[in-house]
C-alpha cells in the first residue's frame, strides 16, 4: 500500500469498507494513537482549513501540523447531483489520484467532538464518509488521521464564498504558496447570493480581533 493511501480495515474490525477498500468508520469509533486516548486527529483540506469555521462546531480543535496526503487530489461536487444549501455550490472532497497531492491541517480534538464533525460533514445523511489516511508532516512524520471522502458525488465548482473560506484558511496556516496559487486559481459557479454561514465567520474574525486588540 503506498504511503497516503486510505487503509483498509483490519480483520476483525467493525468499519466496513466500500467497492475500492477505503475504510469506512462506525460513528462512535475514532483514531486516538497518535493523538491519545481521548483525542482523535483530523486532516482538514476544505473549509475546516480555517480554524474560526472549524470551532463554530467543534470548539476542542487545536493545530497539530501541517501537512500532505500523496497520490490523491482535491476536486469539488455535489453529493448525488444536489448543490449545498449551506454554501450554494459544490464542497470540497479528495479522491485517489496518483502522484498528486492535498495539502492540509492535521487537527487534534477530543473525542467527544467526532459527533458534532460527522454532524457537520453529513454523515448521517450519507453525504460524507469518514475515512483513514496517512498524512505526512514537514517533520517528516506520517500520521493516521480521520479526514472526510463525499460519497456519490457528481463534479461541481464550488461558490466563490466557499472558496475564500478554504483560500483563507491555506494562508492562515501557511499552507505552501504554490499550493496557495492553485486554490485561487480554482473556478467558482460565480454565486452572489447571501451565505449565512460566510456572513458568522466572518462575525467571529471580527470579535476576536477586537478581544485582542
Amino acid at each position: 500500500m503506498a504511503d497516503g493511501a486510505a487503509r483498509r480495515p483490519r480483520p476483525g474490525s467493525r468499519r466496513g469498507a466500500d467497492a475500492t477498500g477505503t475504510a469506512r468508520w462506525g460513528r462512535a469509533e475514532c483514531w486516538a494513537m497518535e493523538a491519545g486516548e481521548d483525542r482523535v486527529l483530523y486532516f482538514a483540506y476544505g473549509s475546516n482549513l480555517l480554524r474560526e469555521r472549524l470551532l463554530l462546531r467543534n470548539p476542542s480543535a487545536a493545530l497539530y501540523s501541517r501537512g500532505r496526503l500523496q497520490d490523491f487530489k482535491l476536486t469539488f461536487g455535489h453529493h448525488q447531483g444536489r448543490t449545498s444549501s449551506i454554501w450554494h455550490g459544490g464542497t470540497a472532497t479528495i479522491v485517489q489520484s496518483p502522484g498528486d497531492e492535498v495539502w492540509g491541517i492535521v487537527w487534534k480534538l477530543n473525542a467527544s467532538n467526532i459527533s458534532s464533525l460527522d454532524e457537520q460533514e453529513g454523515v448521517e445523511d450519507g453525504i460524507y464518509v469518514p475515512i483513514e489516511v496517512n498524512v505526512h508532516t514537514e517533520e517528516g512524520k506520517v500520521l493516521t488521521c480521520r479526514s472526510y471522502q463525499m460519497k456519490d458525488y457528481v463534479c461541481g465548482p464550488p461558490s466563490p464564498q466557499y472558496k475564500k473560506v478554504i483560500c483563507m484558511g491555506a494562508k492562515q496556516n501557511g499552507l505552501p504558496t504554490e499550493y496557495q496559487k492553485k486554490l485561487e486559481a480554482i473556478e467558482t459557479n460565480n454565486y452572489a447570493g447571501p451565505v449565512p454561514i460566510l456572513e458568522e465567520i466572518e462575525a467571529t474574525i471580527k470579535a476576536n480581533k477586537i478581544n485582542f486588540a
